[in-house]
């Protein structure tokens, strides 16, 4: 029952599901008994650090494949290495360049390989994150700059990277900040032999008349290029427009609309040919992927379904899809999960690729017959993979862990549906506690943790996590949600959170823990929740306003760099998000009410648990003054807490120094509230 559909009474809680033993097979007796939260695990906070390589962006052309790599035993720095024809493995960039773009704050591809016209040799084109300047590799030598020093540090930065049709150039998205705070984007062109660097004028602007702009496509000709641009008050998943315009150079040009408007997410568009183009649309509901004419006369949907093509816009750079040399496409599909396919545009078929890699992320590269990509699995975290479409080959060519843990020690997620008194299904992942040789004391019900993702328009996925083996493997279940909002199941899922933004992500966490301890999976008396960002706006809104008005729920909560103040929060957004409230909440200042009704901020009571706040002091999103803000309130209330700065860490950790201490003092939180002691964490004192 609890695999497909979880809907319990009060009534099934004496059923108690001993996972950790029936997974793994054992005869009871062979199984040393131990509290939950104790058992010893080989999966340290040092091994979890480790894993935080993340890999991202994949690239393959000419049998070469690149994609980049950010290390955080170097300070969290981003480089790109190349995987060459023999095999080999080359780290392009070395300390101190740093390949990271700050366009809208989050960044996305900071790279883009180019082949030198008069030997055929391949160099990389990149954004280095401490003056955002466009540099290229030299076979000598340092990287050479391509845009001029701007007026201030980061005032001018690149992103989305795509070579002109003659070669001669790289297209992207610029921003520009004025004094004054006035921020502006365009799509550009510049020139690759390195006369901008000291002539700004030398770069072209190309397309203008939008507030933001993503994915610039030049058609296979050179003559047109076709992009997707959206406005304030929309997010890229709300409201976007495919527009294509002559490419010139003459003038700057604002394009035709072909695709997209006011309930219209399109995204990634990728030339056919001269006249017609693939792109995806949620027109239908889902991002299904679409045919259309360049006028945008004519559009056709090339495989209707309930399943999602892409996944929302946070990132700029990465591609879904992609034509293979026979005219068939790679794609990213699929529900909650993705997974590789391959698509005929003229039949619709759709068929799988069974590489042993189940979970792709919507980030795809072709060249010819092969495709590379990020791919994982329940036992595998993240990697670069190439497929060859021909045998069905798959290769792995870079993995974010080198050495992965004894699959006994990793928990396999358990998609379930949780329906809530409403009838609405919420969607998540369980992950029972899984020890080789470990269980619970009889009669004991095992602690869990719900994960609360960021975004909020984002997803948990089934790729392997160990910071969640962190937890399960020493007898800590977890289940992530993802709460009305969350991407992967469709334009009206994500929509169930609009202007109710602390209200349906608040109840959808506190009905999947209550479903679990009914059914006699968890503890209900030690329930914890954690999020980042705007999952750690989720996790303190839950056990304050949502505490208030449904009941203590949790016993303690966990916030990573979490909102806190919406109304302050407002006043400091950087412009990618500038009006994201407005469809979360409502606009200000008619809502202001709203906006200080729903915050955690000024709503911490009796019914509050203790809460360990974790934020970096350079976040330029979420401020530090929010923490500050809030462990005042839990120290007026006398309510028991933690504060931990780290400082040089900005909106998500990249150090390994701080990941450890981070998830270290999370452990000894729990054991603190919820009544164990961890093995191999010093203890964590409350204020």
């Amino acid at each position: 029952m609890i695999a497909n559909n979880i809907v319990a009474s009060r009534a099934s809680r004496s059923r108690t599901i001993s996972y950790p033993c029936i997974q793994l097979g054992k005869p009871m007796d062979s199984l040393r008994r131990a509290p939950y939260g104790t058992w010893p695990s080989p999966i340290t906070a040092e091994v979890v650090a480790r894993a935080r390589l993340r890999l991202d962006f994949p690239t393959a052309a000419d049998g070469l494949v690149w994609w980049q790599e950010v290390r955080p035993e170097e300070g969290g720095r981003t480089t790109i290495v190349v995987r060459t024809r023999t095999g080999d493995r080359t780290t392009l960039l070395e300390s101190p360049w740093d390949a990271r773009t700050r366009v809208h704050e989050y960044g996305g591809m900071s790279y883009l390989p180019v082949q030198e016209p008069t030997d055929g040799d391949w160099r990389v084109v990149f954004v280095h994150f401490p003056d955002q300047r466009l540099y290229i590799t030299q076979p000598q030598g340092p990287p050479r700059p391509l845009t001029p020093v701007p007026t201030a540090p980061g005032a001018l930065r690149y992103a989305d990277f795509a070579l002109s049709a003659d070669g001669s150039e790289v297209w992207c998205v610029r921003e520009s900040h004025f004094n004054g705070g006035r921020i502006a984007r365009s799509i550009v062109a510049v020139p690759l032999d390195g006369s901008a660097a000291q002539v700004p004028e030398a770069i072209r602007e190309v397309a203008t008349g939008a507030d933001f702009f993503a994915f610039p496509t030049p058609s296979p000709d050179g003559r047109q290029l076709a992009w997707i641009c959206w406005d304030h008050p929309h997010m890229p998943w709300d409201a976007t427009e495919l527009r294509v315009g002559t490419a010139d150079g003459s003038h700057p040009v604002s394009g035709r609309k072909i695709m997209g408007g006011e309930a219209e997410s399109v995204l990634a568009p990728c030339w056919r040919d001269e006249t017609t183009l693939y792109a995806v649309s949620d027109r239908s509901g889902w991002w299904n992927l679409y045919e259309v004419d360049a006028t945008g006369e004519r559009s056709r949907n090339l495989h209707p379904g309930a399943e999602e093509f892409a996944a929302p816009l946070w990132d700029l750079g990465g591609r879904p899809f992609a034509p293979l040399s026979d005219g068939r496409l790679a794609v990213v599909h699929g529900r909650g999960d993705q997974r590789l396919g391959l698509l005929d545009p003229l039949t619709g078929e759709l068929s799988g690729i069974d590489g042993g890699y189940p979970v792709f992320s919507p980030v795809l590269s072709v060249d010819h017959d092969t495709v590379v990509g990020l791919a994982g699995g329940p036992e595998k975290p993240p990697c670069v993979v190439r497929v060859d479409v021909v045998t069905g080959a798959t290769e792995e060519l870079r993995c974010e862990l080198e050495e992965i843990p004894s699959p006994a020690y990793l928990p396999t997620p358990r998609p379930a549906q949780f329906t809530a008194a409403s009838g609405q299904v919420v969607h998540a992942l369980v992950y029972p506690p899984a020890h080789p040789s470990a269980c619970g004391p009889d009669g004991e019900l095992p602690p869990y943790v719900v994960w609360a993702h960021g975004g909020p328009t984002g997803h948990e996925t089934g790729m392997l996590d160990l910071s969640k083996a962190y937890f399960t493997s020493r007898g800590i279940g977890v289940v992530a949600v993802n709460y009305g909002g969350s991407s992967g199941y469709g334009r009206a899922y994500r929509e169930r959170l609009r202007l109710k933004w602390g209200i349906v992500d608040v109840a959808d966490v506190i009905v999947v823990a209550r479903r679990l301890a009914e059914c006699g999976e968890a503890d209900e008396r030690r329930l914890a929740i954690r999020g980042p960002s705007a999952g750690g706006w989720t996790a303190l809104a839950a056990v304050t306003t949502g505490a208030a008005a449904q009941g203590p729920v949790f016993k303690a909560a966990t916030s990573y760099f979490g909102i806190a103040d919406l109304e302050r929060l407002a006043a400091c957004l950087h412009d990618f998000e500038s009006h994201y409230l407005e469809g979360l909440v409502g606009p200000l200042p008619e809502c202001a009410g709203v906006y200080r009704e729903r915050s955690p901020i000024g709503h911490v009571g009796k019914d509050t648990c203790p809460v360990l706040l974790l934020q970096g002091l350079d976040d330029p999103i979420v401020p530090p003054a929010q923490a500050r803000a809030f462990s005042d309130e839990l120290k007026a209330q006398g309510i028991g807490h933690v504060l931990r700065a780290f400082a040089d860490e900005s909106h998500g950790f990249r150090k390994a120094t701080t990941t450890i201490a981070a998830l270290e003092a999370e452990l000894a939180f729990y054991g603190r509230t919820l009544g164990f002691t961890p093995a191999d964490v010093p203890p964590l004192e409350l204020k």
